[in-house]
C-alpha cells in the first residue's frame, strides 16, 4: 500500500532492510536476484530520493538504570510556536516532536538519566519556554510497542 510507487524490486529491497538494515548488499542481492553492485545502486536511489531517511540503532532507555522517559504535551500561543518548537529543538533531552491536532499542539518526549536530571529539564526548559498556555506530561513506565518508521 505505501510502496506503490515504487516498483517490485525496491520494495522487496526496503523489506529486506526494514527487517534488518545490517544485510550487506550481497546478501539482499542473493535474497532478491540481483547482483551487489545493483542493490547499492538501488539503495543509493532511494536514498537520494529521501525514501531511506536513516539507518540508526535504537537504544531502548528504560534498559538503563535509572533513566526515566517523560512525555509532553504543549499547547501555546500561536506567535511563539515557533520559539517553542526552536527551543526544544536544541535541547539534548528532548528526543522527539510531533506538531499534533487536537487539545494541544505539540507531542514531546524527552529522556533524563534520573529523576532529578527530568525534574531540572521540567523547571529550566519547560516552565521557561515563551507563549505557553498549558501543559501536561506523563512518565512512560513501559514500551509495550514502538515503531520507527514506516512498517510494510
Amino acid at each position: 500500500m505505501y510502496l506503490d510507487g515504487l516498483d517490485a524490486l525496491d520494495q522487496a529491497i526496503l523489506r529486506l532492510l526494514i527487517e534488518n538494515a545490517r544485510l550487506s548488499y550481497s546478501e539482499i542481492g542473493e535474497r532478491v536476484g540481483i547482483s551487489r553492485v545493483a542493490v547499492k545502486a538501488r539503495v543509493s536511489a532511494l536514498e537520494q530520493k529521501g525514501v531511506i531517511e536513516e539507518y540508526t540503532t535504537v537504544i531502548n532507555p528504560q534498559k538503563i538504570s535509572g533513566a526515566i522517559s517523560c512525555y509532553f504535551e504543549i499547547e501555546a500561543e500561536p506567535s511563539s510556536l515557533s520559539a517553542v518548537i526552536e527551543r526544544l529543538a536544541e535541547n539534548e533531552t528532548v528526543t522527539q516532536i510531533y506538531r499534533v491536532t487536537g487539545d494541544c499542539r505539540l507531542h514531546v518526549h524527552a529522556v533524563a538519566a534520573g529523576h532529578e536530571e527530568m525534574e531540572r529539564f521540567i523547571q529550566e526548559e519547560i516552565d521557561a519556554l515563551p507563549g505557553v498556555t498549558r501543559v501536561s506530561s506523563g512518565v512512560i513506565l513501559s514500551r509495550i510497542k514502538d515503531v520507527k518508521g514506516l512498517r510494510l
